[in-house]
């Protein structure tokens, strides 16, 4: 399944990452990832496939779409308990 420029912004929020922190993360330019959540440009299969790898390594899942809904991510239970101790 394609990352959606929607899946990478919700992804980030689930996360609490900048677009500096993905693009660190990824080892992309800050303004790609900028370029494709505003909609300006797609990725390259190399590019969408770091930004992905990233996302998953701090615990989000992607979702596929279905019959009822279109695509979604969300946050796998490692990601809720890392999340927890950075709070404590």
């Amino acid at each position: 399944m394609p990352l959606t420029s929607e899946q990478c912004r919700a992804a980030r929020a689930l996360l609490d990452w900048t677009q500096d922190d993905l693009s660190v993360r990824a080892e992309v330019s800050r303004s790609t990832v900028r370029g494709f959540e505003g909609g300006q440009h797609g990725l390259q299969r190399a590019t969408a496939a770091a930004i992905r790898r990233a996302l998953e390594a701090g615990g989000v899942i992607f979702l596929d779409p279905d019959a009822d809904c279109g695509p979604g991510v969300r946050l796998g239970q490692t990601a809720h308990s890392d999340r927890d101790k950075g709070q404590s």
